[in-house]
Protein backbone atom coordinates (compact mmCIF):
# COMPACT_ATOMS: atom_id res chain seq x y z
CA UNK A 1 0.00 0.00 0.00
CA UNK A 2 2.67 2.39 0.72
CA UNK A 3 4.62 1.44 -2.16
CA UNK A 4 1.99 2.16 -4.78
CA UNK A 5 1.49 6.62 -3.67
CA UNK A 6 4.97 6.47 -4.23
CA UNK A 7 5.15 5.30 -7.61
CA UNK A 8 2.55 7.01 -9.03
CA UNK A 9 4.58 9.94 -7.13
CA UNK A 10 8.07 9.19 -8.31
CA UNK A 11 7.97 9.81 -12.33
CA UNK A 12 6.04 13.53 -11.14
CA UNK A 13 8.65 14.75 -8.93
CA UNK A 14 10.94 13.90 -11.54
CA UNK A 15 9.78 15.99 -14.24
CA UNK A 16 8.78 18.55 -12.04
CA UNK A 17 13.06 18.70 -10.69
CA UNK A 18 13.97 18.95 -14.59
CA UNK A 19 11.67 21.42 -15.45
CA UNK A 20 12.77 23.81 -12.47
CA UNK A 21 15.83 22.81 -13.15
CA UNK A 22 15.15 24.27 -16.77
CA UNK A 23 14.10 27.72 -15.68
CA UNK A 24 17.16 28.00 -13.38
CA UNK A 25 20.57 27.44 -15.34
CA UNK A 26 23.78 26.51 -12.55
CA UNK A 27 25.73 29.45 -11.68
CA UNK A 28 27.29 31.12 -8.47
CA UNK A 29 25.12 34.15 -8.46
CA UNK A 30 21.37 34.49 -8.96
CA UNK A 31 18.75 36.61 -8.75
CA UNK A 32 15.11 35.64 -7.93
CA UNK A 33 12.31 36.73 -10.78
CA UNK A 34 9.29 35.90 -11.86
CA UNK A 35 10.90 32.99 -14.06
CA UNK A 36 12.36 31.20 -10.90
CA UNK A 37 10.29 32.32 -8.63
CA UNK A 38 6.89 30.28 -7.55
CA UNK A 39 4.02 30.74 -6.02
CA UNK A 40 0.93 28.10 -4.26
CA UNK A 41 -1.43 27.96 -1.41
CA UNK A 42 0.35 26.50 2.01
CA UNK A 43 -0.70 24.08 3.86
CA UNK A 44 -2.61 26.79 5.87
CA UNK A 45 -3.80 28.57 2.14
CA UNK A 46 -5.72 25.19 1.43
CA UNK A 47 -8.28 25.79 4.20
CA UNK A 48 -8.47 28.99 3.62
CA UNK A 49 -9.02 28.62 -0.12
CA UNK A 50 -11.56 25.80 0.95
CA UNK A 51 -13.28 28.62 2.63
CA UNK A 52 -13.64 31.22 0.10
CA UNK A 53 -15.36 27.91 -1.88
CA UNK A 54 -17.86 27.44 0.64
CA UNK A 55 -18.25 30.68 1.36
CA UNK A 56 -19.36 31.54 -2.23
CA UNK A 57 -21.48 28.32 -2.73
CA UNK A 58 -23.46 29.27 0.37
CA UNK A 59 -23.76 33.16 -0.31
CA UNK A 60 -24.77 32.11 -4.03
CA UNK A 61 -27.15 28.99 -2.86
CA UNK A 62 -29.17 30.95 -0.16
CA UNK A 63 -28.88 34.59 -2.04
CA UNK A 64 -27.18 36.27 0.98
CA UNK A 65 -25.45 39.49 0.36
CA UNK A 66 -23.80 39.45 3.82
CA UNK A 67 -22.14 35.82 3.12
CA UNK A 68 -21.17 36.63 -0.87
CA UNK A 69 -19.92 40.31 0.81
CA UNK A 70 -17.60 37.82 3.27
CA UNK A 71 -16.80 35.83 0.45
CA UNK A 72 -15.39 39.31 -1.60
CA UNK A 73 -13.44 40.44 1.59
CA UNK A 74 -11.42 36.92 1.72
CA UNK A 75 -10.64 36.84 -2.14
CA UNK A 76 -9.75 40.62 -1.33
CA UNK A 77 -7.16 39.67 1.35
CA UNK A 78 -6.51 36.84 -0.87
CA UNK A 79 -5.33 39.39 -3.49
CA UNK A 80 -3.01 41.28 -1.05
CA UNK A 81 -1.53 38.24 0.51
CA UNK A 82 -0.43 36.80 -3.05
CA UNK A 83 1.01 39.78 -4.01
CA UNK A 84 2.77 40.82 -0.83
CA UNK A 85 4.51 36.91 -0.62
CA UNK A 86 5.81 37.28 -4.47
CA UNK A 87 6.96 40.34 -4.46
CA UNK A 88 8.52 39.60 -0.72
CA UNK A 89 11.02 37.00 -2.75
CA UNK A 90 10.99 38.09 -5.85
CA UNK A 91 14.50 40.68 -6.59
CA UNK A 92 16.55 38.86 -3.83
CA UNK A 93 19.86 38.28 -5.13
CA UNK A 94 22.02 35.20 -3.71
CA UNK A 95 25.75 34.81 -4.48
CA UNK A 96 28.15 31.59 -3.58
CA UNK A 97 31.01 32.53 -1.49
CA UNK A 98 32.84 29.86 -0.82
CA UNK A 99 32.83 26.47 -0.16
CA UNK A 100 34.92 24.35 2.43
CA UNK A 101 36.48 21.01 1.97
CA UNK A 102 35.90 18.27 4.59
CA UNK A 103 35.88 14.44 5.59
CA UNK A 104 33.50 12.09 4.21
CA UNK A 105 30.85 11.59 7.23
CA UNK A 106 31.40 15.75 8.17
CA UNK A 107 29.13 18.51 6.56
CA UNK A 108 30.31 20.90 4.08
CA UNK A 109 29.52 24.53 4.83
CA UNK A 110 28.56 27.11 2.23
CA UNK A 111 28.79 30.57 2.59
CA UNK A 112 26.23 32.72 1.07
CA UNK A 113 25.81 36.48 0.23
CA UNK A 114 22.49 38.04 -0.01
CA UNK A 115 21.68 40.92 -1.12
CA UNK A 116 17.94 42.84 -1.26
CA UNK A 117 17.66 46.48 -2.92
CA UNK A 118 14.24 46.41 -1.58
CA UNK A 119 13.75 49.91 0.56
CA UNK A 120 11.53 47.50 2.43
CA UNK A 121 13.35 44.95 5.11
CA UNK A 122 12.67 41.44 3.66
CA UNK A 123 10.82 39.00 6.41
CA UNK A 124 11.09 35.08 7.18
CA UNK A 125 13.01 34.11 4.17
CA UNK A 126 13.79 30.28 5.08
CA UNK A 127 17.18 29.45 3.16
CA UNK A 128 17.77 25.18 3.18
CA UNK A 129 19.92 22.76 1.12
CA UNK A 130 17.71 19.68 -0.46
CA UNK A 131 19.76 16.93 0.84
CA UNK A 132 20.51 14.29 -2.12
CA UNK A 133 19.54 11.57 0.48
CA UNK A 134 17.44 11.03 3.86
CA UNK A 135 19.90 9.58 5.33
CA UNK A 136 20.81 10.13 9.06
CA UNK A 137 23.92 11.17 10.74
CA UNK A 138 25.40 9.32 13.49
CA UNK A 139 23.75 10.97 16.22
CA UNK A 140 20.36 10.14 15.10
CA UNK A 141 19.26 13.34 13.62
CA UNK A 142 18.08 14.36 10.19
CA UNK A 143 20.98 15.88 8.17
CA UNK A 144 18.92 18.56 6.31
CA UNK A 145 19.04 21.84 7.78
CA UNK A 146 17.94 25.26 7.16
CA UNK A 147 18.53 28.71 8.40
CA UNK A 148 15.56 31.13 9.12
CA UNK A 149 16.21 35.06 8.24
CA UNK A 150 13.79 36.69 10.19
CA UNK A 151 15.02 40.42 8.50
CA UNK A 152 16.89 41.21 5.60
CA UNK A 153 18.38 44.36 4.49
CA UNK A 154 20.80 45.01 2.70
CA UNK A 155 23.60 42.49 2.74
CA UNK A 156 23.69 39.46 4.43
CA UNK A 157 26.01 36.72 5.00
CA UNK A 158 24.90 33.16 6.07
CA UNK A 159 26.52 29.83 6.21
CA UNK A 160 24.22 26.32 5.63
CA UNK A 161 26.05 22.67 5.78
CA UNK A 162 25.43 19.94 3.29
CA UNK A 163 26.18 16.69 4.49
CA UNK A 164 28.35 14.25 2.86
CA UNK A 165 29.08 10.28 2.78
CA UNK A 166 31.76 9.62 0.71
CA UNK A 167 35.05 10.60 -0.75
CA UNK A 168 35.70 12.63 -3.84
CA UNK A 169 33.39 15.34 -5.93
CA UNK A 170 30.67 16.73 -4.18
CA UNK A 171 27.87 18.43 -6.74
CA UNK A 172 26.11 21.03 -4.31
CA UNK A 173 22.28 20.00 -4.31
CA UNK A 174 19.60 22.91 -5.13
CA UNK A 175 19.01 25.70 -2.32
CA UNK A 176 15.24 26.46 -1.75
CA UNK A 177 14.19 29.49 -0.82
CA UNK A 178 10.73 30.27 0.77
CA UNK A 179 8.63 32.31 3.03
CA UNK A 180 4.90 32.49 3.88
CA UNK A 181 5.28 36.00 4.83
CA UNK A 182 2.93 37.81 5.70
CA UNK A 183 -0.57 36.30 5.94
CA UNK A 184 1.08 32.44 6.12
CA UNK A 185 -2.12 31.67 2.99
CA UNK A 186 0.68 31.95 0.04
CA UNK A 187 3.58 30.27 0.35
CA UNK A 188 6.70 32.02 -2.25
CA UNK A 189 10.19 29.37 -3.07
CA UNK A 190 12.47 29.69 -6.10
CA UNK A 191 15.59 26.93 -6.44
CA UNK A 192 19.24 27.99 -7.08
CA UNK A 193 21.39 25.52 -8.88
CA UNK A 194 24.98 26.49 -8.20
CA UNK A 195 27.77 25.74 -10.70
CA UNK A 196 30.53 25.15 -8.13
CA UNK A 197 31.36 21.68 -6.70
CA UNK A 198 33.49 21.08 -3.16
CA UNK A 199 35.71 18.21 -2.34
CA UNK A 200 35.55 15.75 0.18
CA UNK A 201 38.19 14.04 1.23
CA UNK A 202 38.92 10.72 3.14
CA UNK A 203 37.57 10.51 6.89
CA UNK A 204 41.60 9.65 8.26
CA UNK A 205 42.42 6.25 9.30
CA UNK A 206 44.79 6.62 12.19
CA UNK A 207 47.83 4.03 12.16
CA UNK A 208 50.79 3.56 13.75
CA UNK A 209 52.88 6.06 11.14
CA UNK A 210 55.48 6.81 14.11
CA UNK A 211 56.42 3.10 14.65
CA UNK A 212 56.77 2.67 11.47
CA UNK A 213 59.15 5.80 10.10
CA UNK A 214 61.28 6.11 13.42
CA UNK A 215 63.71 4.67 12.86
CA UNK A 216 63.50 6.95 9.13
CA UNK A 217 63.45 9.59 10.93
CA UNK A 218 66.66 9.23 13.05
CA UNK A 219 68.90 7.21 10.50
CA UNK A 220 71.16 9.73 9.60
CA UNK A 221 70.96 12.19 11.57
CA UNK A 222 74.29 13.76 13.39
CA UNK A 223 75.35 13.66 16.66
CA UNK A 224 74.65 16.78 19.03
CA UNK A 225 71.76 17.68 16.03
CA UNK A 226 69.59 19.94 16.93
CA UNK A 227 65.87 19.18 18.30
CA UNK A 228 62.50 20.68 17.92
CA UNK A 229 59.96 21.08 21.16
CA UNK A 230 57.32 18.17 20.07
CA UNK A 231 55.03 16.03 21.75
CA UNK A 232 56.17 12.79 21.44
CA UNK A 233 60.11 11.65 22.93
CA UNK A 234 60.95 13.25 26.42
CA UNK A 235 64.17 14.65 26.26
CA UNK A 236 65.35 17.07 29.65
CA UNK A 237 63.69 19.00 32.00
CA UNK A 238 65.29 22.68 32.02
CA UNK A 239 64.50 26.00 34.62
CA UNK A 240 60.83 27.39 33.29
CA UNK A 241 62.14 30.84 31.31
CA UNK A 242 59.56 33.43 31.42
CA UNK A 243 56.83 33.62 28.40
CA UNK A 244 57.28 29.85 27.96
CA UNK A 245 54.05 27.83 27.64
CA UNK A 246 52.68 27.14 31.37
CA UNK A 247 51.39 23.39 29.12
CA UNK A 248 55.34 22.41 29.19
CA UNK A 249 55.72 22.91 33.25
CA UNK A 250 56.30 20.07 35.12
CA UNK A 251 53.68 20.67 38.14
CA UNK A 252 54.59 17.30 39.86
CA UNK A 253 57.95 19.05 40.59
CA UNK A 254 56.51 22.33 41.73
CA UNK A 255 54.49 20.55 43.81
CA UNK A 256 57.12 18.84 45.55
CA UNK A 257 58.91 22.26 46.04
CA UNK A 258 61.58 21.54 43.75
CA UNK A 259 60.72 24.75 41.55
CA UNK A 260 59.11 25.35 38.63
CA UNK A 261 60.58 23.05 35.60
CA UNK A 262 59.41 23.05 32.04
CA UNK A 263 59.78 19.91 30.28
CA UNK A 264 61.16 19.26 26.92
CA UNK A 265 60.74 16.94 23.94
CA UNK A 266 62.58 15.75 21.06
CA UNK A 267 62.03 15.08 17.70
CA UNK A 268 64.54 15.47 14.84
CA UNK A 269 64.44 18.83 12.68
CA UNK A 270 65.54 18.43 9.56
CA UNK A 271 64.53 15.41 8.57
CA UNK A 272 62.11 14.60 5.95
CA UNK A 273 59.20 12.22 5.93
CA UNK A 274 57.63 10.57 2.98
CA UNK A 275 53.74 9.24 3.51
CA UNK A 276 54.07 6.83 0.32
CA UNK A 277 50.89 4.98 -0.65
CA UNK A 278 52.37 1.65 -0.65
CA UNK A 279 54.12 2.11 2.55
CA UNK A 280 50.26 2.16 3.64
CA UNK A 281 49.47 -0.90 6.07
CA UNK A 282 46.03 -1.09 4.98
CA UNK A 283 44.89 -3.59 2.08
CA UNK A 284 42.04 -1.85 0.51
CA UNK A 285 42.50 1.37 -1.78
CA UNK A 286 40.02 3.79 0.02
CA UNK A 287 41.81 2.50 3.54
CA UNK A 288 45.28 3.39 2.44
CA UNK A 289 43.79 6.94 1.23
CA UNK A 290 42.34 7.14 4.86
CA UNK A 291 45.67 6.58 6.31
CA UNK A 292 47.74 9.03 4.55
CA UNK A 293 45.13 11.75 5.03
CA UNK A 294 45.80 11.04 8.94
CA UNK A 295 49.42 10.78 8.21
CA UNK A 296 49.60 14.91 6.08
CA UNK A 297 47.11 16.15 9.17
CA UNK A 298 49.48 14.99 11.74
CA UNK A 299 52.34 16.27 10.08
CA UNK A 300 50.92 19.42 9.33
CA UNK A 301 49.74 20.17 12.67
CA UNK A 302 53.47 19.07 13.90
CA UNK A 303 55.38 21.36 10.98
CA UNK A 304 57.72 18.20 10.07
CA UNK A 305 58.52 18.69 6.53
CA UNK A 306 57.21 15.79 4.33
CA UNK A 307 55.94 14.86 0.65
CA UNK A 308 53.03 12.64 -0.49
CA UNK A 309 53.35 9.91 -3.16
CA UNK A 310 50.67 8.85 -4.66
CA UNK A 311 50.29 5.77 -6.89
CA UNK A 312 50.22 7.99 -9.90
CA UNK A 313 53.47 10.27 -8.85
CA UNK A 314 56.70 10.22 -9.65
CA UNK A 315 59.98 11.33 -7.86
CA UNK A 316 59.87 14.06 -10.04
CA UNK A 317 56.66 15.19 -9.30
CA UNK A 318 56.48 15.05 -5.70
CA UNK A 319 57.02 18.16 -3.89
CA UNK A 320 58.09 18.51 -0.35
CA UNK A 321 56.27 21.09 2.07
CA UNK A 322 55.33 21.58 5.93
CA UNK A 323 52.61 23.14 7.89
CA UNK A 324 48.91 22.96 7.46
CA UNK A 325 48.76 24.57 4.17
CA UNK A 326 50.53 22.45 2.54
CA UNK A 327 48.17 19.12 4.21
CA UNK A 328 45.31 20.68 2.88
CA UNK A 329 47.09 20.84 -0.48
CA UNK A 330 47.82 17.01 0.10
CA UNK A 331 44.03 16.08 1.49
CA UNK A 332 42.88 17.68 -1.81
CA UNK A 333 44.98 15.51 -3.56
CA UNK A 334 43.56 12.56 -1.80
CA UNK A 335 40.01 14.06 -2.71
CA UNK A 336 40.89 13.59 -6.19
CA UNK A 337 42.75 10.33 -6.45
CA UNK A 338 40.76 8.12 -8.84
Amino acid sequence: MSLLPEALTAPIKSALSRWFAARAPKSDSATLNLRNVYIFFSREGMLFAILLVITFIAGINYGNNLVLGLCFYLVSVWLISFHVTFAHISGLQVRLLEVTMTEAGSPVWVALQLNSDSRQPRRQLLFEFEQITNKKNKNGTNTQSSVLITRLQGEQVVRLPVQTYNRGQLELPRLKIKTVYPLGIMRAWSYVYFARTAWVYPKPEVFDWQAKYAIASLEGLPTGGQYRQGQDDFERLDNYVEGESLARVSWGHVARGQGMLTKHFADPVGHEQTLDYADMPAAHHEHKLAQLAYGALTLGQLGVPFQMRLPSDTPATTEMGNGESFAQACLLRLAKAP
